[in-house]
């Protein structure tokens, strides 16, 4: 069965299945045992009804369940025939049948009920007027009944339905619904009708002819036969169509069918038509192989009518084991040109949209007595999407063809990896070591500017990167010396000036030790604050780095850079990622965090912090490139709050204190009084480069009261239908705006509106492609509560935006969004 991503939901009439089949696959529940007897005055005894039952027993062995019959009347013959009739109540195993009037018949095994007939099982109810059940293969027939499933929160009606065995059923004019009931002679909001519907449990498939599916009595998606799975298993068949609208494409219809291959195999094969570029189709194979899986999409459009020519989209995903522990992995994404991120954006899976990287990394892993071994291979190449505005290129990273390597390190226990956990065990020497052959290049359609005088093509280094530490502690410290070092030999490429095609070989190399001492304390005590007993804690830490310089100005740089400036960083030794750069440095960092708990849960309702790093002599290998005087560094500030239930604030902090402003900061807050209701703001500020506002928000609009009401009886009532009559507007979104460029950048406004037993989603998306170009995508998406969505996938933009956004149906629907 794969299992890398949750199957597509096959349209599907498995909710009316699982109406109609109520016991086939009943949920097993335990049945209320009887109650002890009474002393004193006798009382009779008494079963207290429920709808989920199990014969009692050991799970798993199968044994014939007891019969219980009760009525205000009963007549019977020992062995032959029973009567029952007032309020009459049948219990078999997980079978509970009411009804007026009851007969048994006991040679037969066959069950006559009517009058009011109600039949539960699983959860599932059937009602009805008259109904022949034979109990132990349960055969029988109801005729016209009714029908309500508590796993979809819907039902519906049928002409008759007949249990052909515990694992078929057979319905004649079925009707599926979760909308609540209607007057007779009306018809509910949305509603799917079959003519014939076989439902095989065994063989986990369905079949309905003569499918409609009707909102507000208009035919909305028609078929004269589906088939489709009963249960979350996966089934072959079409897909609720892709609807979609934006400025590039125009209007986009996309029809999916989903193919089960085979248990461990499944494809979706999409055609769509887009109006202003033609037509095209999307694809998508998964597999999961005992030794191998993997994902391979492909978008085609043969001929785009805008673009002038054809264009696709590659994207693979594989990973797997080739034997004798070794482990590969491959990442793979192409377009067909530099403009397709802009054009074709949601067929694009990097989150560098405009940077692609094909990448196969191999490794193997062995375990010693004295720690674990490593060793890898890997190829990493680049398309760079550059695009013809050059104010908008970028300079592209190095390619890696290829990168092998091995790393050793000692065993050592997760606090002393993470470097600032503390434990309790003796001190012991730990070690690492990692030798590494790369040999760098650029892409072939590197930008010109990296062609320029002087720059790098390309070029081999190897390196050494290999510590010691005396790791040592306590319950409530923890001190960890660490010697380090960082050696490199280089052999590079260079364009000399004047000579843009010649090229002479250069070498170079350098070795560049470190020392280190990380030490810290958790402190504790008991506090109340706002009248409430708390546990606050004070966390103090220092880091003392003596890293020697060494001049790697003539040096490439293949891979390094700088790491940003913030409370983790600021821990860190060097001020760059990668190995080619190293920062020296002769500095203390000195910081500490205080938080306030909840004694009994454990909460974090407080949090502050503050870091600064002093230096002890200018720093000369720096980001910028300029020696760094300043003896004090920039001021770290963090504080987090969650006093209230209903608020949460956050923010950090980067104080300049000579010249005695900020130059980075970020402040968040949200506020959450219930459930549909969020709203959030943020401002984020790097002087000189960006300052932008943020506000997020769900919220209701109108009909509110009846949305707390309704969210009260789906909590409260288990057995009603999860809708209310009233509907309710809620409004979602988040808007970016840029006080710098004084424009709005990327945002989403949303419309919801929530009838109950359906929700209609509609909204409006602008991502920034340029400085001076926008792509705006319409979105509108139909969610039948209990059956599907059609449309373009509304909520899962909604979801991924909007912090803390809550799903309207969530609730009251037993599907679960993949999308």
């Amino acid at each position: 069965m794969l299992r890398p991503s949750p199957p597509p939901s096959r349209f599907p009439l498995h909710p009316l299945l699982l109406a109609l089949g109520l016991g086939a696959a009943g949920l097993a529940q335990a049945a209320d045992p009887l109650p002890p007897a009474a002393t004193g005055a006798a009382e009779p005894l008494r079963l207290r009804p429920s709808r989920l039952l199990t014969p009692p027993g050991t799970p798993g062995q199968e044994s014939k369940p007891a019969l219980v019959l009760s009525a205000k009347k009963l007549d019977s013959q020992l062995d032959q025939r029973t009567q029952a009739e007032g309020e009459a109540e049948l219990r078999y195993g997980d079978l509970l049948l009411r009804a007026e009037t009851l007969s048994y018949d006991h040679a037969s095994d066959l069950a006559q009920a009517g009058g009011g007939v109600e039949v539960s099982r699983g959860g599932n109810v059937v009602r009805g007027p008259s109904l022949q059940l034979y109990l132990e293969r349960f055969e029988g027939e109801f005729v016209t009944p009714s029908y309500f499933f508590s796993q979809t929160g819907g039902g519906g009606q049928a002409q008759s339905l007949r249990f052909l065995d515990a694992k078929r059923i057979r319905a004649e004019a079925a009707t599926y619904s979760s909308c609540p009931a209607v007057e007779p002679g009306e018809t509910p909001a949305w509603q799917l009708t079959a003519q014939t519907l076989k439902m095989d449990f065994e063989a986990n498939e369905g079949l309905a002819t003569g499918a409609v599916l009707r909102f507000h009595g208009v035919p909305i998606l028609a078929a004269p036969a589906l088939s489709f799975p009963l249960s979350s298993e996966r089934k072959s068949g079409w897909l609720p169509p892709n609807v979609g609208l934006d400025n590039r494409s125009g209007f986009e219809l996309g029809l999916p069918y989903y193919w089960n291959i085979a248990p461990q195999r499944d494809a979706t094969l999409t055609p769509f038509l887009m109006s202003r570029r033609g037509v095209g189709l999307d694809s998508e194979f998964r597999y999961l192989e005992s030794e191998h899986q993997g994902q391979l999409n492909l978008a085609w459009l043969p001929w785009d009518r805008v673009a002038d020519r054809k264009r696709w989209a590659l994207n693979l995903a594989n990973s797997g084991e080739l034997g004798r522990d070794w482990k590969y992995r491959l990442n793979a994404e192409r377009v067909s040109d530099d403009d397709y991120w802009k054009d074709l954006p949601k067929r694009i899976s990097s989150p560098t949209q405009r940077l692609l990287g094909t990448d196969l990394q191999l490794n193997r892993t062995r375990s010693f007595a004295w720690g674990e071994a490593t060793a890898y291979a890997r190829v990493q190449q680049w398309q760079v999407l550059q695009g013809t505005d050059p104010l908008t290129r970028f300079a592209s990273p190095y390619q890696r063809s290829p990168q092998i390597g091995l790393r050793m390190a000692s065993a050592a226990d997760e606090g002393v990896l993470a470097g600032f956990i503390p434990w309790g065990r003796r001190a012991r020497l730990e070690g690492s070591l990692e030798l590494e052959y790369n040999r760098f290049d650029l892409p072939t359609d590197l930008l010109a500017a990296q062609r320029a005088d002087g720059s790098i093509r390309g070029g081999s280094r190897v390196h050494a990167l290999g510590h010691v530490s005396l790791p040592m502690g306590g319950s409530a410290w923890w001190l960890i010396p660490k010697v380090s070092v960082n050696a490199a030999s280089y052999s590079f490429d260079r364009i000399e000036q004047g000579l843009p095609s010649g090229m002479v070989n250069r070498h170079a190399s350098r070795t560049i030790p470190s020392f280190s001492i990380d030490h810290g304390w958790i402190f504790e005590r008991e506090t109340r604050l706002f009248g409430r007993n708390l546990l606050q804690t004070l966390e103090p830490r220092l880091l003392y780095v003596n890293t020697a310089y060494r001049d790697q100005s003539a040096l490439p740089n293949f891979d390094a850079a700088a790491k940003d400036f913030n409370f983790d960083s600021i821990y860190t030794e060097n001020q760059f990622s990668g190995v080619d750069r190293v920062s020296d440095a002769h500095q203390l960092t000195v910081g500490a965090t205080t938080r306030w708990l909840e004694s009994e849960r454990g909460e974090e309702l407080l949090r502050l912090g503050l870091v600064q790093r002093f230096l002890f002599s200018d720093q000369r290998i720096t980001p910028d490139g300029q020696v760094l005087t300043q003896k004090v560094s920039d001021l770290l500030l963090l504080g987090s709050a969650h006093l209230s239930r209903r608020w949460w604030l956050d923010g950090n902090l980067q104080f300049n204190p000579d010249a005695g402003r900020s130059v980075r900061s970020t402040l968040r807050a949200r506020y959450s009084p219930g459930p549909f209701r969020t709203l959030s703001a943020a401002y984020r500020l790097a002087r000189g480069q960006s300052e932008q506002l943020e506000l997020g928000w769900q919220w209701p609009l109108f009909g509110a009261a009846a949305a707390r009401e309704q969210l009260r009886s789906v909590n409260a009532n288990s057995s009603g239908s999860g809708c209310s009559g009233g509907g309710a507007w809620y409004s979602a979104g988040r808007l970016q705006y840029s006080l710098r460029d004084r424009r709005f950048t990327d945002s989403v406004v949303g419309m919801e509106y929530d009838a109950g037993c359906w929700i209609l989603r509609v909204g409006a998306e602008r991502l920034s492609t340029g400085r001076a170009e926008t792509n705006t995508r319409l979105l509108l998406q139909l969610e039948l509560v209990g059956l599907s969505r059609i449309g373009s996938n509304a909520l899962g933009v909604l979801r991924d935006n909007i912090p803390g956004y809550r799903q309207l149906s969530e609730p009251r629907s037993s599907n679960r969004s993949y999308d």
